[in-house]
């Protein structure tokens, strides 16, 4: 943590962004993985203040997400959602109740909630858009889309 900070605090006058608004300039939120292979900005081309980036583990819709993309939205602004899986994520396969039972295991306690694995990117993708497109609270275009970690590239799903 030590040498992040450092990186950070050698870094700060680039990253200060004074006067620089909270609403997205162009009006999109992404949803996508926290895996540290993705860099959203060179993956979508887009600079600081143009979008909203949600990240968690598979890229998935969970109340949090919708959580923050109801203020993204109706607070500040943003029109339409991507929701960005990928290949090669490490929730793709698993099996939620071996997940459970090995944190279990090493905690003493079960999560309380659900881990999300899924069978098959498309499907993690096309699960996070019925999610969406059944919450009252997203809106506007809705699309979905696998990034490829082999070759960089953006695949549209549904």
């Amino acid at each position: 943590v030590l040498r992040v900070l450092a990186a950070s605090a050698r870094r700060a006058d680039r990253l200060a962004h004074p006067g620089m608004p909270p609403q997205p300039r162009r009006r999109v939120a992404v949803v996508t993985c926290m895996d540290a292979r993705i860099k959203v900005e060179d993956m979508i081309g887009i600079q600081p203040g143009e979008v909203h980036v949600l990240r968690n583990a598979g890229a998935l819709v969970t109340e949090d997400t919708i959580r923050s993309l109801l203020l993204s939205q109706h607070l500040l602004g943003t029109e339409a959602v991507m929701v960005i899986g990928h290949t090669k994520c490490g929730l793709e396969g698993l099996v939620e109740s071996e997940v459970r039972a090995t944190v279990e295991v090493r905690t003493g306690s079960s999560p309380g909630f659900t881990i999300g694995s899924f069978h098959d990117v498309e499907t993690g993708v096309e699960s996070s858009l019925e999610a969406l497109r059944n919450s009252p609270f997203a809106r506007g275009e809705l699309r979905g889309f696998v990034y490829d970690v082999d070759t960089g590239r953006l695949a549209e799903v549904g």
